[in-house]
């Protein structure tokens, strides 16, 4: 820490005004204009309010807290608190907001949180905070640096998102293209389902193990020698998925192995589009509690549209194009993910050594 810097307890530099927060119950809870604040930010709008300043509030329970989680945020205006989070107000002739939020956010506070079952931030451990302390006008060039290179950072994550979305979307309308009579899916395929249990992979296994993952795991055995349609036929939320593979594999008992009997009137390669487009009907039809499942006759029935193979084919080619941009797209959007992180971890780093800029 550097020499003018000073170290302090969060309690010694903050009022702490968590008695004012009020809980309401989710039936008292009525659309209002007003914000609702909970552990990780707003949850709802209500009629009345508690606070009418600028505060940080810290989640106390029901937030993580680990660095980079986001335990702490700035709450402005008129806004009511319930007791999932503490509240605030900085000494703010000694620290600003923004230096204390953003310490919060960088630094592992898991070392203060007690309780297994219910892990929890509790008052007296918020008070013990240790945070450096610089001068003043030092808190705000950091802050101002931070703020300015974070907004940056923000404004490239946000048009790489819309990049990828551009490209989903431009996906998705392509799958949409096919203009032809429509004929039922169980009129052109044989459905089957596999036998095994999903934790029958083994980790160096030479076939692929078709599950109701998005992965696809190694087995010893196959009993699958052919081209098919992999369907999955379970998900705890209904986020189904769909795969193409051509060769030997094995499958879990759920997952539906689905192959051509009438290749003179549908590709492979175009079903699996097709189906791909079916998901989200797929999900809304599922069935089920604790996990959606998707029955037999439900893939059956589904309707497809079938131009000719030639058509098909055409459609194909392009939406074979189209997947491998969008697979590009999402490979760049998750490294300059990662790299962003790193990079506001750096800045973060210099920021609480004192190294943003010199002596």
């Amino acid at each position: 820490m550097k020499k003018d810097w000073k170290e302090k307890k969060l309690g010694e530099v903050c009022e702490v005004l968590d008695s004012k927060r009020k809980p309401i119950t989710k039936r008292d809870r009525t659309a209002g204009e007003y914000p609702y604040y909970g552990a990780t930010g707003i949850l709802d709008h209500v009629h009345d309010y508690i606070f009418d300043e600028k505060l940080i509030l810290i989640g106390e329970d029901g937030a993580k807290w680990g660095p980079g989680e986001n335990s702490a945020f700035i709450a402005e205006g008129k806004y009511w608190v319930n007791n999932h989070a503490h509240v605030i107000r900085p000494n703010r002739s000694i620290v600003l907001d923004n230096w204390i939020v953003y310490f919060l956010n960088f630094n592992d506070l898991s070392k203060y949180v007690t309780g297994l079952t219910v892990p929890k931030l509790n008052q007296e451990k918020m008070r013990g905070i240790i945070l450096p302390i610089p001068p003043l006008s030092e808190q705000k060039r950091t802050v101002a640096i931070l703020d300015e290179a974070f907004a940056a950072i923000a404004t490239v994550k946000e048009n790489a998102e819309k990049n990828l979305q551009n490209a989903r979307a431009l996906f998705e309308s392509y799958l949409d293209e096919a203009d032809a009579d429509k004929a039922c899916l169980g009129d052109l395929v044989d459905i089957t389902t596999g036998k095994l249990d999903a934790n029958a992979a083994t980790e160096c296994g030479e076939y692929p193990f078709f599950t109701c993952s998005r992965d696809i795991y190694k087995i010893d055995k196959y009993a699958f020698d052919c081209e098919a349609i992999l369907l999955a036929g379970n998900n705890a939320v209904g986020d189904f998925n769909v795969k193409h593979y051509n060769g030997k594999f094995n499958a879990y008992q759920r997952t539906y192995v689905i192959t051509v009997n009438e290749k003179k009137q549908v590709l492979y390669r175009f079903l699996y589009f097709q189906m791909l487009k079916s998901l989200k009907k797929f999900k809304d039809q599922s069935v089920g509690a604790g996990t959606k499942f998707l029955k037999l006759g439900m893939i059956k029935d589904m309707k497809i549209a079938l131009p000719s193979l030639p058509e098909q084919g055409m459609i194909v080619t392009n939406m074979d194009s189209l997947l491998e941009e969008t697979q590009h797209l999402e490979v760049i959007y998750q490294q300059k993910l990662a790299a962003l992180e790193e990079l506001k971890k750096s800045l973060l780093q210099k920021a609480f050594n004192g190294e943003l800029f010199g002596e």
